[in-house]
């Protein structure tokens, strides 16, 4: 699971993850949110787990989470993985870096990953950035991280019914709305 910034290609994640199931996903999500406050807009392809071919609009349970912290979705048209350039190129030389060889155990392809992130923010220059590394243009985020998903809110004359509540995994548990007018 990789996250970047868009403008200053920072790579705020770069994190092995055994399944980018929702489940797996979020909490590294969670945690980005944590240090770096949350962004306006994520793009994302439309595969798992940021789009769901079978859900209403396209939207995963990690998207109907962005959504809820009032993040825009931003994705790209399936097939054009040109719109999302910087970061798939920064997937092509990650890969060329740290995965072949691949290391031989999961804590060691983790710290392959760290040492990457380290050298791509701080210390590799980049055409693009005045060959500057990402490093030198991030800028953290101000909004933070509330801490809490806040529950949807819909217009006073709207009718608003539970009509799921699902447990996580941490004991807490997700409801799901249906508001009609």
């Amino acid at each position: 699971m990789t996250v970047v910034d868009g403008f200053s290609r920072f790579v705020l994640v770069i994190q092995g993850l055994s399944s980018v199931a929702a489940l797996g996903a979020w909490p590294v999500f969670e945690r980005a949110f944590r240090e770096y406050g949350m962004p306006r807009v994520i793009r994302t392809d439309n595969g798992n787990p940021f789009a769901s071919s079978s859900a209403l609009a396209g939207l995963s349970r990690l998207s109907v989470r962005w959504l809820r912290l009032g993040i825009a979705l931003e994705r790209i048209q399936p097939g054009h993985p040109e719109q999302n350039g910087r970061h798939e190129r920064m997937h092509r030389t990650l890969k060329a870096e740290t995965a072949r060889p691949p290391a031989a155990s999961a804590r060691g392809q983790q710290e392959l990953f760290d040492r990457f992130r380290q050298e791509y923010n701080e210390q590799r220059p980049h055409e693009a950035l005045g060959q500057r590394p990402p490093s030198e243009l991030y800028q953290p985020s101000h909004r933070p991280y509330p801490g809490r998903l806040p529950q949807p809110e819909y217009p006073g004359h709207y009718e608003v019914r539970a009509v799921c509540r699902v447990a996580r995994s941490n004991g807490e548990a997700d409801s799901y709305f249906s508001a009609q007018p």
